[in-house]
Formats: structure tokens, C-alpha cells, sequence
């Protein structure tokens, strides 16, 4: 068999990634020459220059006439991909933006580090956004894990930054090797670790092996459920949210759970709920076992949020029911009467990548005036400063989901999708879920605009933080008045068979 190579002239089709590659080698590099004493905030400029300028090539790329395959769907450059990508380095270039000038010397010590580490870390989502074998996946998955576990132990002298460190390691190995675990089934049983040729060799032969198909779909959903801190796999996110540096968990909270995201769309559309394994029982049983996952999470995530005073975790578990909602497009199935499954996905991923960004902004913010990380840290808040509160205010707006917001109209179109296919009873749980989750956000804006014990504090904005904050509870705001742009757009250029299935 002769080997697949890959060409010199697809090499721009890689300009995205290879962007952050090199801008990281010459960061690391920049960061090991400059003197001690030399101010780092150079080199989150430039890092912010290199995010930009793989944006911009991303873009170049969207909306191609056909999917471009690299090295026998090895890699796919297509819509799904594209939109993913963006989305991720939108995440990485706030996170980045907000940092310039804001993180302290106790919150970050090595801060040229943290800068050119999150480069890579973008990097392995980018690439598992765009995998369509097994082996690229994983190596983008690693390379995203590795990079996260450096950036969360970054405070290494203090002690809940270090518990928080080792427990993300351990769990992020373990669930790591139960992914792998699940993808030796599947190429056991295929012969290939191709997407496109495990589906259709699983549905060809698939019914002699049906014990192995299931055990190979729940060792990747637990594996892939801890990745995005879904119930029953969310017991580290509270822990590791409140131990890291904020910046770093905004990444977690916002970056590495789109790349998650991105994978289980794939995996799920893929192999196991279309083309082949239609045929077989296990493509209903997905589905419904994505459903249970969705609203576990969205159960377990709202009520446990309603006791939690330390923002971090409570944020933490808001991310673990956000986390149900954004499963619900995914374990839906694409019908003729729904067919919206990724749009109503990538405009709420949007929102919620714009309003949790904002919120860890405010909590930057906040840290920086009364060193409190607790929600009596907002105490008096619309007191001392009216114009933050307002954001704040915003901003809470649509991470519960109320009118006029994108939160609101990113859960609406999702619900909208569970009804059309007839699952009322998921739309059921949103609903309900959602309506507890305002007691909660509520007990922020009570903070603000009730309490004043906190007056004698005042209350600093970092430029970077403070135009991060508005823009975030801006564009939170526009998604709300015109949600038919961003959707409309979105399924102008996405095509289902093209962008997301590996056949036609």
C-alpha cells in the first residue's frame, strides 16, 4: 500500500494551525532571552497577534465549495470544523485580551509561560475540531490535556492550586486512557481508525458484535463526559474550577469544553447515530443514552448550584447544566422535520462562550478590589460602582436565560428542536432546570443592589478587564435582539452531509 503523504500545496490549508505553532516556539523562545525584570506584557500582545492572525485564516477558509479531506480524512477542512475553530480562538483571544495587565504576579508567577502555553492548548482543540480519524483526535485531545494541566498547577505555592492540579491530573489521565480504552474496541472490531471506514464496517458486520459496539460507546461517553464536566462525570470541575488562576479557568469553563464538544458531535454523528449503524439497535440507544446524560446534567448542576456562595463553583456547576443543554442538539436526531441540530449548538455555545467569559472577567475584577471570591464579594456593587452592575446585570440576564438575551434565545431554538422531534420531556427539563437556576443568578444581582456593607471598597477596572466585561454583556445583549444573523448565518454555510457526515 503506498503511504499517504501530505502535499506542500495543502500546507495553507494549515495556516491556521500552524500559526500557533509558531507563535508559540517564538514566544518560548522570546520569553527565555528577555530579562528577568523585563515586563511579560509584550508577549500577550503577540500572542493575541497570532490568535488573530489564525482567525483571519480560518475565516479565509469558510464556506468552501467541498470539504477538503488531508491524508485520508486524517483531518477535514469544512464548515463544522471552521465554525468550531473560531469559536475556540474567539474563547482563547478574550482570555488572552483580559490578561494583558490584569493577572498579578501571586495569581500567575510565570506569566510570559501561561501566554505561550495557552497558545498550544487552543491548538489541540483546533485539532480535534477538525479530526475525522481516531489517532489525530487523540493527539489534539493530549496535546489540549497536557497544556491544561501546566496552566491549572501555575500557582504552585499555593495549596489549593496544587490539590486542584493533582486531582485534574489524575482524573484527566484516567479519563484519557478510558477514551483510548474505547477507541481500541473500535479498531479492533474495524481494522481502521478512519471515521468513515469504522462506521461502515461496524454497520456491515455490526450485529455479531453488538456487546463491544455498547462497551466501546460508554467507555468513549464517560471518557468524552468528563471532558465537558458532564453529570455523572463532574465531581472534579468544582475543585479544579476554584483551585486554578481565573484565566485559566474561564479556558477550562469556555475553551476546552467547546473542543469536547466539538469531538462528541463527531464521534456521535460518525460512528454511531447515522449512515450504517442506522440499521443496527445501538443507533437509538445513543441517543437516548445522550438524553439522560443531558439532563442529569442539567438537574444536577442547577439544584446543587442553589447552595454555593464561592462564585468559582458556582460557575462550575452553572457550566455542568449548561453543559445539559448544549448535549440536548446533539442527542436529538436529525430529522426532516428538524434538521437545525448544529446551528441552535454553535448559537448557544456562542452565547455562553460571551456571557461565562464576561462573568470571569467580573470576577477578576472583584478579586483585584477585596481579594473575595465569594458572592459577598458583589455586596454594594451597584453602590460603588453603577456602571459594572449594570454589565453584571447583563450579563446574569443571559446566563439565566431571560428575554432579550442570547441565553434566553439559544435555550428557546434548543427546545424548540427537543419539541419538534418530540421529546417533551427533555424540553420539560429545561424548562424547569432553568427556572431554578434564577434563584440562584438572582442571589448575585440581590448582592449588588440590596447589600452596601462593602461600600468602603472601591472598585478598580483594569482597561483590558473592563472592555472584556462590556464587550461580553454587549454582544450577550445583540444575540438577544437579532439571534437570526448569527443563526441564519451559521446554517447558510453549514451543510449536513457536507460539514458533519463522512459520506453522502
Amino acid at each position: 500500500m503506498e503511504p499517504i503523504r501530505l502535499q506542500l500545496s495543502e500546507l495553507g490549508l494549515l495556516a491556521p494551525e500552524l500559526t500557533l505553532v509558531a507563535a508559540a516556539v517564538v514566544l518560548s523562545l522570546l520569553d527565555l532571552l528577555l530579562p528577568r525584570q523585563t515586563s511579560r506584557t509584550m508577549l500577550g500582545w503577540l500572542s493575541l497577534a497570532s490568535i488573530l492572525i489564525s482567525a483571519l485564516f480560518v475565516v479565509s477558509h469558510l464556506d468552501p465549495a467541498e470539504p477538503t479531506q488531508l491524508l485520508h480524512y486524517s483531518y477535514r477542512i469544512d464548515d463544522f470544523a471552521n465554525i468550531m475553530k473560531l469559536i475556540l480562538l474567539t474563547g482563547a483571544g478574550l482570555i488572552t485580551f483580559m490578561s494583558i495587565g490584569s493577572v498579578k504576579e501571586e495569581e500567575i508567577p510565570h506569566i510570559g509561560e501561561y501566554y505561550y502555553l495557552l497558545l498550544p492548548a487552543t491548538l489541540g482543540g483546533m485539532i480535534m475540531a477538525s479530526s475525522g480519524d481516531l489517532i489525530t483526535l487523540f493527539v489534539g485531545l493530549e496535546l489540549l490535556s497536557i497544556t491544561s494541566y501546566i496552566l491549572v498547577a501555575m500557582r504552585k505555592k499555593n495549596l489549593s492550586t496544587n490539590e486542584a492540579a493533582f486531582k485534574y491530573i489524575v482524573l484527566g489521565a484516567i479519563s484519557s486512557a478510558i477514551i483510548l480504552y474505547g477507541m481500541s474496541f473500535l479498531y479492533g472490531m474495524s481494522g481502521s481508525t478512519a471515521v468513515i471506514d469504522i462506521n461502515s464496517a461496524l454497520g456491515q458486520s455490526g450485529q455479531g458484535m453488538l456487546p463491544m459496539i455498547y462497551l466501546s460507546f460508554f467507555l468513549l461517553l464517560a471518557g468524552f463526559g468528563f471532558k465537558v464536566a458532564a453529570a455523572p462525570f463532574h465531581m472534579w470541575a468544582p475543585d479544579v474550577y476554584q483551585g486554578a488562576p481565573t484565566p485559566v479557568t474561564a479556558f477550562l469553563a469556555v475553551v476546552s469544553k467547546a473542543a469536547a464538544f466539538a469531538v462528541l458531535f463527531r464521534l456521535m454523528y460518525g460512528i454511531y447515530a447515522v449512515g450504517d449503524m442506522m440499521s443496527l439497535p445501538i443507533h437509538q440507544d445513543v441517543l437516548t443514552t445522550l438524553m439522560v446524560v443531558a439532563a442529569a446534567a442539567m438537574i444536577l448542576g442547577n439544584f446543587i448550584a442553589l447552595r454555593q456562595t464561592h462564585m468559582k463553583r458556582l460557575l462550575a456547576y452553572s457550566g455542568i447544566a449548561n453543559t445539559g443543554y448544549l448535549l440536548v442538539p446533539i442527542a436529538v436526531q436529525f430529522s426532516m422535520t428538524h434538521y437545525s441540530n448544529f446551528s441552535e449548538f454553535a448559537f448557544y455555545l456562542i452565547a455562553y462562550l460571551f456571557m461565562n467569559i464576561g462573568m470571569f472577567a467580573v470576577l477578576m475584577i472583584i478579586e483585584r478590589s477585596t481579594g473575595e471570591e465569594a458572592i459577598k464579594g458583589l455586596a454594594g456593587l451597584y453602590y460603588r460602582a453603577p456602571g459594572m452592575a449594570v454589565a453584571v446585570l447583563l450579563l446574569l440576564l443571559s446566563l439565566a436565560g431571560l428575554p432579550i438575551s442570547g441565553g434566553f434565545f439559544g435555550k428557546v431554538y434548543i427546545m424548540l428542536g427537543a419539541m419538534q422531534t418530540q421529546h417533551y420531556w427533555l424540553a420539560a427539563v429545561m424548562i424547569l432546570t432553568s427556572v431554578v437556576s434564577f434563584y440562584y443568578y438572582f442571589g448575585f444581582i440581590r448582592q449588588m443592589f440590596m447589600r452596601s456593607e462593602d461600600e468602603s471598597h472601591p472598585v478598580e477596572v483594569p482597561l483590558p478587564l473592563g472592555i472584556t466585561m462590556w464587550l461580553c454583556a454587549g454582544i450577550s445583549v445583540l444575540l438577544g435582539l437579532v439571534p437570526q444573523w448569527v443563526l441564519g448565518y451559521i446554517e447558510r454555510i453549514f451543510t449536513l452531509t457536507k460539514d458533519l457526515f463522512f459520506f453522502t
